[in-house]
């Protein structure tokens, strides 16, 4: 999915790519519980818990300010088997996000070149 703040390396001439930035995405963050609801474990079920690496290509704002990444991920499995399921342009909270490669942090805003500038 392409959006408005896609950034893009190349040109026309030679062919562009879009600018993949490395990102963890906090599972437990995207698909939070509904308090009180019960519980059901499934072994062979999706594990929706912790962080994943993911690739940021693009952000969408919403009408209320609030920006959305679009990432490409994996979504492993409880059971541990190694296939994942890939999700691709799937549009995130930005407070989901956080840049690979920056221990202990919980989120927050992108640095200044990765957030699109509005108006």
């Amino acid at each position: 999915m392409d959006t408005p703040y896609t950034r893009w390396d190349g040109d026309n001439l030679h062919g562009r790519s879009k600018i993949l930035t490395p990102v963890w995405v906090r599972l437990d963050a995207i698909f939070v519980r509904i308090k009180g609801a019960p519980e059901h474990a499934v072994d062979g079920g999706l594990d929706f818990t912790g962080e994943v690496p993911g690739l940021l290509h693009g952000w969408w704002p919403t009408h209320r300010g609030h920006w959305l990444g679009v990432v490409d991920y994996e979504i492993p499995f409880a059971d541990g088997r190694p296939r994942t399921i890939r999700a691709v342009d799937q549009l995130v909270p930005l407070y989901v996000l956080r840049p690979r490669g920056e221990p202990d942090e919980t989120g927050g805003a992108p640095s200044d070149t990765d957030i699109p500038k509005s108006g």
